[in-house]
């Protein structure tokens, strides 16, 4: 990308399954207009991350937002199976498939603690894109993220990036692959999704 840092990033796979598996678990959720959101884990061998478990915390979610409550049980699922962080995937029930301002700052938190994270929006109302694998442009979306005073669940919007590049992008080195099963006894915290 134009102006782009020549960092290397790891190679991550995920399941092929992964998007469908995960939309159904948000089925009813999202016939309610709700979205969902999970934690990937991975482990890291010989330089490629694979993700391998899917935690769906207990969460509270609105039509356009989703919040992970408990986070300590996503740590310790995390901590014990000796996983790192990779990413997170959550639903867009009746919107398209993009990064809100919100969404943004979640992945900004993913990516300081590894830079190879990424998030997967499923908009299984977008006749375009049913689905998408991002993640913040670096450094320039990563700058901006950095400096923003707007944190929290406020939808806002953000400066353009100093190096004229998007504030986010597509993934490059997060691949499809079909030997890999995520996920090993998919895992969730205690009740979840939960509502307001």
């Amino acid at each position: 990308m134009k102006g782009e840092a020549c960092r290397v990033l790891q190679d991550v796979h995920i399941s092929t399954r992964l998007m469908e598996d995960f939309l159904e678990l948000a089925k009813e959720n999202t016939k309610k207009d709700l979205e969902t959101c999970g934690v990937l884990g991975a482990f890291l061998e010989r330089g490629t991350f694979y993700v391998t478990t899917l935690i769906i915390p207990k969460q509270e979610s609105t039509s356009n937002s989703c919040q992970a409550i408990s986070e300590e049980e996503i740590f310790s699922i995390q901590n014990e199976r000796s996983l790192f962080p990779v990413g997170w995937i959550h639903t867009h029930p009746s919107q398209s498939c993009f990064m809100s301002s919100v969404d943004l700052h979640t992945q900004y938190s993913y990516q300081v603690m590894v830079p190879e994270a990424f998030a997967i929006v499923v908009a299984p109302t977008d006749n375009s894109r049913s689905y998408g694998i991002f993640r913040i442009s670096d450094p320039g979306g990563m700058s901006v993220l950095k400096e923003c005073q707007e944190k929290g669940s406020q939808f806002h919007s953000h400066q353009e990036t100093v190096n004229g590049s998007p504030i986010y992008q597509h993934c490059t080195h997060v691949y499809k692959n079909s030997n890999l099963r995520c996920c090993n006894g998919i895992r969730r915290t205690k009740t979840s999704p939960s509502t307001p």
